[in-house]
């Protein structure tokens, strides 16, 4: 792996003072990206007239958007913590053949996604309940955005395997050149050379084709990855997609539940309640974003130490970041519930969709005030590389949860609407419940077990 910049030590520095070195860059990178997605919709929702539509057009992309995303956690991002495991056990040679068989399935499964794509994103727009005046815009935009994918892949699947060796301002100043590059090219493309929607994603796909060259580079260091190890080893990748198999399916089935709640909200409040989720789920991002930074900030302590077997410092970064994700989750789920207009009014310049969306934030975004301990320990678990609990976990929330309630309360609830909304809240409670009961006994025996 990398060999620049000094590593930090992982296995001496104070747990503390760790976590707040490399959970600064990584929760500022994630606060980054989310704030140049929110620029980008806001860009999109003030080109004049088709503002409203093409914002929700955009918001049919999102599953797509997030099918990406997630294979490339399913083919790289999973691997970052056995490589932190591996290097707590001192064997760095297969770190490196982590590093370059993800690579190479990250590059194969990119060819896959922009065939797929590029030849197919209409049907799949509709599938994904793309109504009629707002699926040219979502066409424009996932023609471009398609051709991209290999960036897309290359630089959030590969940035983790930055953070995972400690160099979180690295892993942000990746996010960050991405960020701003779209930011500056957001309004040029759109706006002054009249691109509307194909502006944003051709702004998107250069601004990661620029982070992915910075992580190809930032990762081979001063030399080439070696040739041998950029290949598929099963016998590496095996671990590394099954424990990827979780973060895969919170994001693959969270482009289901965009797609179960666009078709659903379609059917019962048309284009404005599809605008609505459109917004609630750029919330929700806005919740889960920072949580993620938080525990790329934990995951390097957390799998080192693990590999090292050094129970009391996995403890110590389990507690900061479980109280860290709570505090923020709490004070973000608070200020939805008693002020959702600050984000509405961000979001959208329309009235009408402000109007209709207020209320709807209100109630989808109020289970969030407790959400920050299920990602503390679900991400844990995948840290400590326990691929069963992680898959039980990211199965739990969405589909055992979620979509059947976004189409069981309706039947039983008469407005519509709310009913489909008010599924979040109840799934993401629930959810939190299942989660630290299982956590609470499952850590407990790990810990005793490296301990013995």
């Amino acid at each position: 792996m990398s060999t620049a910049p000094r590593r930090p030590d992982l296995a001496n520095e104070p747990v503390g003072r760790l976590m707040l070195r490399l959970s600064i860059p990584t929760i500022t990178a994630q606060l980054v990206n989310m704030l140049y997605n929110l620029v980008d919709r806001i860009y999109i929702s003030y080109i004049p007239d088709v503002g409203t539509l093409a914002l929700t057009g955009l918001g049919v992309c999102l599953p797509i958007i997030l099918l990406v995303s997630a294979f490339a956690a399913l083919c790289a991002s999973s691997g970052a913590p056995l490589a932190s495991i591996a290097m707590g056990q001192r064997n760095h040679e297969k770190a490196e053949g982590i590093l370059g068989s993800c690579t190479a399935l990250l590059l194969c499964v990119s060819a896959v996604l922009t065939v797929v794509l590029s030849c197919f994103y209409t049907p799949i727009l509709l599938a994904f309940g793309a109504t009629e005046d707002a699926l040219p815009y979502a066409q424009r935009y996932i023609a471009i955005y398609s051709l991209g994918t290999v960036f897309v892949q290359l630089s959030l699947g590969l940035n983790p395997f930055i953070t995972a060796q400690g160099f979180s301002k690295a892993g942000m100043l990746t996010v960050l050149i991405g960020a701003v590059l779209n930011t500056l090219l957001d309004p040029l493309f759109i706006f002054v050379f009249h691109m509307d929607v194909q502006g944003a994603a051709l702004a998107t796909v250069i601004s990661q084709a620029v982070s992915a060259a910075f992580v190809l580079r930032f990762l081979t260091g001063r030399r080439p990855l070696k040739r041998r190890l950029l290949r598929l080893n099963w016998k590496l990748l095996a671990p590394c997609v099954a424990l990827g198999l979780a973060p895969f399916i919170m994001q693959s089935t969270e482009s289901l539940v965009s797609v179960c709640f666009n078709t659903s909200l379609r059917a019962a409040g048309g284009t404005l309640a599809v605008g609505t989720m459109t917004i609630c789920s750029t919330l929700m991002q806005f919740a889960l974003l920072p949580l993620q930074g938080l525990s790329q900030g934990a995951q390097p302590i957390i799998s080192f130490n693990y590999g090292a077997k050094r129970p009391e410092r996995v403890k110590a970064a389990f507690r900061i970041l479980l109280i860290s994700c709570l505090a923020f989750s709490a004070v973000l789920g608070l200020t939805c519930i008693f002020a959702p207009q600050i984000f509405v009014y961000l979001l959208t310049p329309d009235a009408a969709l402000r109007e209709y969306a207020i209320p709807c934030v209100r109630l989808y975004m109020a289970g969030v005030t407790i959400f920050g301990a299920q990602i503390a320990c679900q991400q844990t678990f995948v840290a400590l590389g326990n691929a069963k609990c992680s898959l039980f976990l990211a199965c739990l929330r969405k589909l055992i949860l979620l979509i059947p309630l976004v189409y069981l309360l309706p039947l039983f609830i008469p407005d519509t609407v709310f009913a489909i909304f008010l599924a979040e809240p109840i799934a993401d409670v629930l959810a939190v419940l299942c989660t630290v009961t299982l956590f609470m006994h499952v850590f407990r025996k790990t810990m005793r077990a490296i301990a013995d």
